[in-house]
Formats: structure tokens, sequence, C-alpha cells
């Protein structure tokens, strides 16, 4: 099926409208016809190959919602006509340790959304800044939300999962007091989860005009980091720490805000490292730095669901996909609240 998209043909190029190749759909896949698809800041850093190992023609985009149009002939949980979201997984071993646990963002051979290497021309995966997608069902998920929420639905499938995670991983909930480091795409998703979990939620910004924001995101405290007295308010303060800021920052001034026995975990992923931590701030309380990737299918399914009992969406702004370089630019700017969504039925012309 050749169908319209927008990507680009070199890392020095802007994106531009494109014909590409989806497969035939075989016995377990689905067919979707995307409606809109979110933004994400990995987006920027792969198409514009700040990431190494970027495959061209690459058509970025992994934040899917839409409507199944086909199934194959094995596929036996999903129906034409069903609303459904594909996020950053489309394929796995399925047999290690990993796939076996439901954490298939782990698996060795976890194939991307896009740029992941595959038998289908043109030899790696194109993502949802297109038309439609064809998926195995194993890893199209359900949507349970009100149809008008769709577009702000679609970041879920990546800034959602990638806080709620760690969120879940580290046992976030009532008693606790967390710390999110960012209002950003990451950032907003990982304040509304932590809010709705039951925990006691401190927001960071360098941005003194975010106060407001914050608190309407459902932060308990409001941080200005670059406030000295308002850091050394919270010292020895956080059970945990999710710290969603993609760019090279100091991280001992958020860990030495951990209680003993406490943990920063990293979602947000810069193009050049952090400095490094000082080794004594982890040693002297045991406090963890850790890392988080995604989601697992299971726990993307479980972050979905539980989105929908509480009402909670993504704040987005929409675009035209012929939008969307000048939307890249405004979001290096950090001029975006909170997430970029395309609206798809733009790609017809």
């Amino acid at each position: 099926m050749t169908i319209q998209a927008y990507g680009a043909h070199a890392g020095d190029k802007p994106l531009e409208a494109m014909s590409i190749t989806r497969r035939t759909p075989g016995a377990s896949d689905v067919l979707i016809d995307i409606a809109f698809c979110g933004v994400c800041h990995s987006d920027i850093h792969q198409v514009r190959a700040e990431w190494a190992g970027t495959l061209f023609p690459c058509v970025p985009g992994h934040e899917i919602v839409g409507r199944v149009s086909a199934v194959g002939g094995d596929v036996s949980g999903f129906k034409p006509g069903d609303l459904v979201g594909v996020g950053c997984i489309v394929d796995s071993c399925r047999e290690c340790a990993e796939c076996a646990d439901g954490l298939e963002n782990y698996c060795n051979h976890m194939v991307g959304t896009y740029n992941g290497r595959t038998a289908d021309a043109p030899g790696h995966t194109l993502g949802g800044y297109s038309q439609q997608i064809v998926v195995d069902e194993r890893y199209v998920l359900r949507i349970r939300h009100a149809e008008d929420q769709l577009a702000a639905v679609a970041p879920l499938l990546c800034a959602g999962i990638t806080t709620w995670s760690p969120l879940r991983h580290w046992k976030v909930g009532p008693g606790k007091k967390v710390g999110v480091v960012g209002i950003g795409g990451l950032g907003h998703m990982g304040i509304k989860l932590a809010h709705a979990l039951g925990t006691h939620v401190v927001a960071f910004t360098t941005s003194e005009s975010k106060r407001d924001a914050a608190r309407a995101l459902g932060a308990d405290e409001v941080v200005v980091s670059r406030n000295p007295d308002e850091m050394a308010a919270q010292a020895g303060s956080l059970d945990f720490i999710l710290n969603t800021v993609a760019a090279p920052h100091d991280l001992d001034a958020f860990l030495a805000l951990l209680k003993r026995d406490g943990t920063m975990t990293l979602v947000g992923a810069p193009a050049t490292p952090h400095p490094s931590p000082q080794v004594f701030n982890l040693i002297m309380k045991r406090r963890s730095l850790a890392g988080s990737l995604i989601g697992g299918i299971p726990e993307t399914q479980e972050m979905l669901d539980f989105c929908a009992e509480h009402g909670i969406v993504a704040d987005i702004e929409m675009i035209r996909a012929d939008e969307i370089n000048a939307a890249y630019e405004r979001m290096l700017n950090g001029d975006v609240k909170y997430r970029f969504v395309i609206d798809n039925a733009s790609l017809a012309g």
C-alpha cells in the first residue's frame, strides 16, 4: 500500500511530504487509520541524526492513535472500528525473559515504531507521521477514552508511559513525597500521574512563570531550582525524583534532595551526557540514581486504562503535518504547552 507521510531524507534536511509503502496486513496484523500522532522530543534527535544510527528516509512518530480499518484472520483482540493506539514498540523477540515479563522495551531485539530494522520496505520501520500503519496485534493498545479526547490521548503512548513506568516500578503512592524535575512534555504528565496516584508532588522548574501552571497540573509545591533557598528547603525530604529534563544539567543538586534510600530516575535523554554526580552524594545516604525506558505493552495498557478511569490526557496544541518543521523549532525553544499533536487528516492535502 502506498500512503502519504511526512519525513526527512537526511539529517540536515527539513521534513517534507513523501510517499511510503506499508506491507499488506498478514494474519496477525492490524491495519490502523491514523487520526493523530504526537510529536516527541526524541523525534527531533532521531530525524536530525543527533542520535547515532538514523536510517533514512526517516518518518518519525511513536504516539499514534486511530481506528482499526482491517484485521488479519488470526486477530482475536481487535475488530474494524475499534479505537486503538501504537506506542514506541512494534516488535520484539517474544522469547526472552524481558518479553515473557511483559517488558518488551528491554528486549535486545525490540523494534521501534520508526528507525527499527524490518523486512518491510525500505528495510526499517516508518512511524506515525503517516496516514496508516500495520502492526502485529500483540503491540496494539486499546483506547477507552472518549473519541473527542483522542488527540490528547496520543502523547500518552510515549510521554505517559515513560513517566508511568518508573512511578509504578518504584511504588510511588500515598504517603510518598515525589519530585518531578522539568515541566514539559514528559514532566507535565509526570505531575498529573503522580498526583493521581496519591503522592505529595513537588514540581521543579527553572522558570518562575511556571508556578501557577505546575499547580494547575496537580503539584502541591513548586520549586524554582535556580533559587538556592527553595532548593535547600527540600534537602533530604523526597522519597523519589522523576527527572524528565532532556538537557545536560547538575544531577547533584537534585540527589541532595533525596531521603536515605531515595531514588532519582532519569527519563529525559539528552544528546550529550550529564556531568557525573559526586559519589559521596550517593553513598552517604544510600541513594540511587537510575534510568527507565518507556514501558512494556502490559503496563502501557495499564497506564491507558488508569488515565481513562481518571480522566487524564495530555495538554496539547494541534498542528498540521506541514507545520512540523516550525513545531520542532518551537519545541527546542520551549514554546509549547505541553505537546504538539499532528492532525493526520492534513496529510491528505
